[in-house]
């Protein structure tokens, strides 16, 4: 079967999770900047949560163009990360309500753990349908930064019980590192 409704329907969902994400930052009731202030961890948070999201949309968008056809067990996987990615909002608002407490950021660390393990499943899940020499297994090859985030993400979520910002300092690096355009998939495609 085709791609398109595979994409159509995780961009949709994806859409849906950000909507979600801002919808949940209360407006303030007083009128000044200083009313402002109690909203800063919930605005921080939002903006972490909105660059993972973006980053998934955009890999997921890579992982896509180097497919040509799903089946059912892709279809699965997809909805396999869409349903953690869909977690992502509650975490978010949890964590930025709580001033980044222990349990909320160790709990933001688990779905950010297995999504990272959903799409690895998606990505491994797409290379077996295509096959091992395909485009897709060429550019994915070793996948250093899905295997070092997931690391980065279980080193975090105990850590946030001794030091919560310490763990949110590895959820920012790990998303530093995935910002920085992950080509691999485009230079395979277009050579």
């Amino acid at each position: 079967m085709g791609k398109g409704r595979l994409e159509a329907f995780s961009d949709g969902v994806i859409a849906i999770i950000i909507t979600i994400m801002v919808l949940e930052i209360k407006v303030p009731h007083g009128f000044d900047l200083a009313a402002l202030r109690p909203l800063i961890p919930v605005f921080l948070s939002y903006v972490l949560s909105f660059i993972y999201i973006g980053i998934y949309w955009n890999n997921h968008h890579h992982l896509l163009q180097a497919v040509r056809h799903v089946n059912g067990r892709i279809l699965w996987a997809n909805l396999h990360l869409l349903f953690w990615l869909s977690l992502i909002p509650f975490v978010t608002g949890w964590m930025g309500e709580n001033n980044f407490a222990a349990m909320p950021v160790a709990l933001y660390g688990t779905v950010l753990f297995l999504a990272a393990i959903a799409y690895f499943i998606l990505t491994r899940t797409l290379i077996l349908h295509h096959g091992r020499d395909s485009a897709l297994a060429i550019a994915v090859g070793g996948d250093f930064k899905g295997k070092i985030s997931v690391v980065f993400y279980a080193l975090a979520i105990p850590l946030a019980f001794v030091n919560s910002w310490f763990a949110c300092a590895l959820y920012v690096l790990v998303a530093i590192i995935w910002f920085i355009p992950d080509r691999r998939i485009e230079k395979t495609l277009t050579s």
